[in-house]
């Protein structure tokens, strides 16, 4: 837990955040749209996540990432349900989590997102509501070039906030390696754990 001193701001992750994790139905339908064997979801999210750190970073474009999932080029049009389908699975976000933000939202706190995402997904997560209201500056790993936990996502991140002092600003994300990364180069980090009260305590009662 993130000790009690006084925030400039807060850097976000999205998805595990505020983002809810797929459900397995969700992963179905991918794998299904994908002519994955139905009784190997498992092989199916290996591949997935096998290339997915360079599609997040950019380096691989739609067409290429999904060659590379399913072994075979998938055409325009099974590249474009794929793409649909994926970006589908992360859409869903957390009410109490977007509701403890609001209320951090109203102290005036600066929140910037700094999000592991392909391109696709950040435009479609720009256009969200919670996004255009809540959030100051959104950061992502396809547009950066570069995906968390590399010490320059935090530094673009830094300097999205508007501060320069990393033990002011509080780095929140749901996996523990991405945090270690930013309490290296001397932010405030809060493992988070689905626990939205942790949030709550973290962002309303730091502030000021």
């Amino acid at each position: 837990m993130p000790d009690t001193a006084a925030l400039d701001a807060v850097i976000l992750d999205y998805n595990g955040v505020i983002g809810l994790q797929p459900t397995r139905s969700q992963w179905l339908r991918l794998a299904h749209t994908a002519s994955w064997p139905e009784d190997d979801l498992t092989g199916f999210q290996r591949v997935f996540w096998s290339a997915r750190e360079p599609y997040d970073a950019g380096q691989l474009s739609d067409m290429a990432y999904w060659t590379k999932v399913l072994g075979a080029h998938p055409g325009p049009r099974l590249l474009r349900e794929l793409r649909a389908v994926d970006t589908d699975m992360w859409n869903a976000t957390d009410d109490r989590v977007l509701d403890v933000l609001h209320r951090a939202h109203q102290t005036g706190l600066p929140m910037v997102l700094l999000s592991n995402a392909p391109h696709y997904l950040s435009d479609v997560l720009d256009t969200t509501d919670w996004c255009r209201h809540l959030i100051t500056r959104a950061l992502y790993s396809a547009r950066l070039e570069i995906c968390k936990p590399a010490p320059d996502a935090y530094r673009h991140a830094l300097a999205a906030t508007g501060f320069s002092d990393p033990q002011r600003v509080l780095f929140i994300d749901d996996r523990a390696d991405n945090c270690h990364a930013a309490r290296r180069l001397g932010l405030r980090a809060l493992h988070y754990t689905g626990r939205p009260e942790a949030l709550e305590a973290a962002l309303l009662h730091t502030t000021g």
